[in-house]
């Protein structure tokens, strides 16, 4: 729900900021104070288009900012939430907030990072429905009105099931496609698989083979130099065949001065043990040079070989990935697919077996449906009637229209000759009809008259539908018009008591009857104030019985002792009837 929104620079709106807490909201004042303006601000933050010629003359940009509570966040939300990672630092609640500059374009984001509008539209349609002037009326987009019915009726189980029918058959006919290629294309296919496959195969690869390969390639053509240097440093060592004294004899006459000294000087005896284990070190190194020296191998075959086998990978790896175990993948691919083609008409016979299964289980799913959404309309509508009827609105007829489309590729249906077109919610499209007026025909929503009638449309359907819409905050803007009092205490009860529903809902209307206003929660006045020369609007919150009695008597036509002694009865009756 919103709990404060924050308005800089907008219209005749230099600074506000109005909290809101759960329950029923009024916002009351004369004409031109600045209420529309409020919503305008509202409808910006929903991502309506904007309009740089509402900016304050002077300044130069226009923000608003809504902070929101989401203690249960519908699911849609918050998986838009999670791939967009727009989580703020506190969970349950976010901030959305847009800029409106002077010289043009606009500025949106949410929880402070920045966002495209269609983003900021998306989120903001599943926070606030805006009902009268504003854009953002949910039930005047087709699209919502399965969901809408669906949630009323408890079948968003069903639709799943249905939705994973629908998925299972997808997959069938991408496999079926593929299968269905041109017999030419399939044929070379399989003749470039084989090819490819036996040429893998007769490489005999092994995982791995290249490096070690490189390293004895090395070896080998560097063999006469490592023999020479092997024997060199074998000679440094042994001395055996050099007139120098070796590395071996020095070590040796070192080793019997330093036993000399351990004879005389004890204590130094470690010297002595320290020259001994070089010693034995030392003979170690000159059988592992020795060894290394006699190894090492002249072998221009082996080299040539090797030489061999490096191109082979070589030019594997060009073809077919960029490793030795990415060819052998793809080798395993390619037997796979080379199989597939070649069992593929009787893959394609098991493909469409399925495939013809999953279309009569979708049909039989579907009508089981659309029968169950057929019942749960003539429900729906009956009730929203008698709502209509409550609001001055007797004869006004509502409809849930529910049409199959046919479709050569359709679900089979039984009774049917034809095939039924479905997608992932079943086999029905849905929109709702509404005739306001006794002898019209029924017409789509979007085409019906705007303003209070509109408004009181959206708020009997709203009701009948509260526990089924999630949305958890209802706009209505001036959804007074055209109606008396006795109506607008209706209409007030109504509006109250949509916020009971889970007691999470938040409605915030703005009004002229005094008979609707008096049922408010909440109550704030917007009033216009001159000054510097400059008209601003501010808003108070009516906090005492006594100033919300002095607001409703101004609303009855001015503060004397009888419109306050009117205002209390209307309080009064609030109390009774609450």
């Amino acid at each position: 729900m919103l709990l404060e929104l924050v308005i800089r620079d907008l219209a005749i709106i230099e600074h506000l900021r109005l909290q809101f807490g759960p329950g029923f909201s009024v916002l009351t004042g004369e004409t031109g104070a600045g209420k529309s303006i409020i919503i305008d601000g509202l409808n910006l933050l929903l991502g309506s288009r904007a309009d740089s010629t509402l900016v304050r003359a002077g300044a130069v940009r226009a923000e608003v900012e809504g902070t929101f509570a989401l203690p249960e966040l519908p699911s849609g939300l918050a998986n838009i939430l999670d791939q967009e990672q727009l989580w703020g630092d506190e969970p349950e609640r976010m901030v959305l907030a847009r800029e409106i500059r002077a010289n043009g374009g606009s500025v949106s984001r949410i929880n402070g990072r920045l966002v495209n509008l269609a983003l900021l539209r998306e989120i903001g349609a599943g926070l606030v429905d805006v009902h009268g002037q504003g854009e953002h009326l949910s039930l005047l987009h087709v699209r919502e009105h399965l969901p809408l019915l669906d949630r009323y009726a408890g079948l968003e189980p069903s639709r799943e099931e249905m939705g994973q029918l629908v998925r299972q058959l997808d997959d069938v006919r991408s496999d079926l496609q593929r299968l269905r290629q041109d017999e030419r294309e399939l044929a070379r296919r399989s003749d470039l698989l084989a090819y490819q496959v036996e040429e893998i195969r007769r490489a005999n690869l092994q995982s791995g083979e290249d490096t070690p390969l490189r390293d004895e390639r090395t070896r080998l053509a560097n063999a006469e130099q490592l023999a020479r240097t092997a024997s060199e440093a074998y000679t440094y060592l042994d001395g055996a065949e050099a007139d120098a004294p070796s590395v071996r004899d020095l070590l040796a006459t070192a080793e019997r001065a330093l036993a000399g000294i351990d004879r005389i000087d004890a204590s130094q005896r470690h010297l002595w043990e320290l020259a001994q284990q070089i010693s034995f070190q030392v003979e170690e190194l000159i059988d592992r040079v020795r060894s290394y020296r006699d190894q090492v191998e002249l072998n221009p075959r082996r080299l040539a070989a090797v030489e061999e086998r490096l191109e082979l990978l070589h030019r594997l790896r060009r073809k077919y990935g960029d490793s030795v175990d990415e060819v052998l993948v793809y080798a395993d691919r390619a037997a796979a697919e080379l199989e597939a083609i070649t069992h593929s008409e009787e893959h394609l016979a098991e493909l469409e077996a399925h495939e013809a299964q999953l279309l009569q289980q979708i049909g039989e799913k579907g009508t089981a449906l659309s029968q169950q959404r057929r019942q749960a309309a003539a429900r729906m509508t009956a009730a929203a009637e008698d709502e209509l009827n409550d609001l001055q609105m007797a004869g006004s007829r509502l409809e849930v229209n529910i049409q199959w489309r046919s479709d050569p590729f359709g679900a089979r249906v039984s009774g049917r000759d034809d095939r039924v077109a479905f997608d992932g919610t079943g086999l029905d499209r849905i929109e709702f009809l509404i005739s306001p007026n006794p002898g019209e025909p029924l017409k789509p929503m979007v085409k019906i008259a705007s303003g209070g009638e509109t408004s009181r449309l959206m708020l009997a359907i709203k009701t009948v539908l509260a526990k089924a819409d999630q949305i958890p905050t209802l706009v209505f803007d001036e959804i007074d018009q055209g109606i008396g009092g006795r109506v607008g205490q209706i209409v007030g009860q109504k509006l109250r008591g949509l916020c009971h529903v889970d007691g999470l809902r938040q409605v915030i209307c703005i009004t002229h009857l005094p008979q609707l206003a008096g049922f408010g929660n909440h109550h704030y006045r917007v009033e216009k104030q001159v000054q510097g020369g400059r008209t601003t609007t501010h808003v108070r919150p009516l906090e005492t019985e006594e100033q919300k009695v002095a607001e409703l008597a101004q609303m009855l036509g001015g503060e004397t002792t009888a419109t306050r002694q009117s205002a209390r009865e209307i309080l009064s009756q609030v109390t009774s009837l609450t």
